[in-house]
C-alpha cells in the first residue's frame, strides 16, 4: 500500500505545487478496490504504516485493533501482482511463494510490471527482476493494442491504468474463457477503458475509482 501525494493545484511542476493531498493508493491495492467498486469480490495482501498515516487508516482498516500476523482462507480465481515486491528480500521470496501457491490452486496469474526505476538498485537489476517472472503470468499488462476510448476532462491521471486492469480482471473473473470470444473480449476492454476514463476525472487513486453503475452510464452516453 502506497500513499500518493497529489498536488492540490494542477498544471505546474511538483516544485510549484502549494500543497499536497495524501490519498491511499498503490497499483495492486487500486486494482483490488476497483474490482470491489464494480461489484466484484477482491482481497488485498500487503502492509500499511499506521504510525505515519494513522488518519488515513479508516479508509482501509475496519478493525481498530492492530494485528501483526494473520491468515485468511480466500477462494480466488485470479492472483494479481506487480513488480515492486521483487526488489528486496524477504518480500521477493514471499511474492514468489504466493505465485506458486496461486498457480497450484488453479488461479490465473495477472502481472503488472509497473516499472518504478527509482526504487531499483539499477536499470539492469530492474530489467532482470521484472523479466524473471514474465513468462509465469497468464495475463500481462502491456501498452500494445488499442480499443475505443471515452472522452473526458482529465483532472488527475493517477491510477488510470489500475482502473483499467480492475475492469478487465473483474470481467475475466466472471468468465475465465473470455479471451476465447473476440467480441466479448472487446466489449470487456471497452468497459475497462471507461473505468480508466472515469478514474481521471477526480483527484487521487482509490477515492476516484468508479462504480459499475457509473461506468455503464458513461458507456450508454457514448453509444447514444
Amino acid at each position: 500500500m502506497l500513499i500518493d501525494f497529489v498536488p492540490t493545484v494542477g498544471g505546474g511542476s511538483l516544485a510549484e505545487a502549494p500543497a499536497f493531498k495524501k490519498v491511499p493508493g498503490g497499483a495492486p491495492a487500486n486494482v483490488a478496490v476497483g474490482i470491489a467498486r464494480l461489484g466484484g469480490s477482491s482481497a488485498f495482501i500487503g502492509k500499511v504504516n499506521l504510525i505515519s498515516f494513522c488518519p488515513l487508516s479508516p479508509l482501509f482498516i475496519r478493525n481498530a485493533d492492530l494485528i501483526e500476523k494473520f491468515a485468511f482462507q480466500i477462494q480466488a480465481s485470479i492472483f494479481h501482482y506487480g513488480s515492486i515486491s521483487l526488489i528486496e528480500e524477504p518480500c521477493r521470496s514471499t511474492h514468489m511463494a504466493a505465485m506458486k501457491i496461486a498457480k497450484e490452486c488453479g488461479c490465473v496469474l495477472s502481472y503488472d510490471p509497473n516499472l518504478r526505476l527509482a526504487l531499483w538498485p539499477s536499470e539492469e537489476a530492474s530489467r532482470e527482476g521484472i523479466m524473471s517472472i514474465w513468462d509465469k503470468a497468464d495475463v500481462v499488462k502491456q501498452f500494445k493494442g488499442r480499443v475505443p476510448g471515452v472522452k473526458v476532462k482529465a483532472v488527475d491521471t493517477t491510477g488510470a491504468g489500475d482502473a483499467f486492469v480492475g475492469g478487465i480482471l473483474n470481467s475475466l473473473a466472471s468468465d475465465l474463457s473470455l479471451h476465447e470470444d473476440e467480441k466479448r473480449l472487446r466489449e470487456s476492454l471497452l468497459f475497462a477503458n471507461a473505468c480508466g476514463a472515469l478514474m481521471v476525472t477526480e483527484k487521487g487513486a482509490i477515492s476516484a475509482l468508479p462504480t459499475k453503475e457509473a461506468v455503464l452510464q458513461v458507456l450508454t452516453e457514448v453509444a447514444a
